[in-house]
């Protein structure tokens, strides 16, 4: 018996577009892989430089925070100093009313203290 040639030219079309089918198929997608591949790598590329930008500007706020906790820092030591210096000299000058404003503030913190413990109980 003999194979009829249209059976098997049927075949091979079918064949030969399914192939054919398949690399267009295979081929869509590789460009389309290649066209996202393509736009991450640009999101990428234009990331960076905003990251970088992030970065400084959180760094220049850091220092500046730190130059501004440092003036603050020295101010309250030249505060505290000029009180310390003035609070020697007033000793030194009047030791009379320097020990009785000592002596009243000392009663008075004892009475707060006192009064502290009786509202507790």
């Amino acid at each position: 018996m003999k194979t009829s040639s249209p059976d098997v030219s049927f075949a091979d079309q079918t064949f030969n577009e399914a192939r054919r089918l398949s690399e267009q198929s295979l081929s869509a997608a590789e460009r389309t892989f290649e066209q996202t591949e393509g736009k991450m790598r640009s999101l990428r590329n234009n990331m960076d430089p905003v990251v970088e930008k992030l970065a400084a500007q959180a760094q220049k706020l850091a220092r500046q925070s730190l130059d501004i906790a440092s003036e603050a820092t020295a101010r309250a030591q030249r505060s505290v100093s000029r009180y310390a210096n003035s609070t020697t000299r007033f000793v030194a000058n009047e030791p009379v009313k320097a020990v009785l404003i000592a002596a009243a503030v000392g009663a008075a913190v004892a009475l707060l203290v006192a009064a502290a413990r009786e509202h507790r109980r």
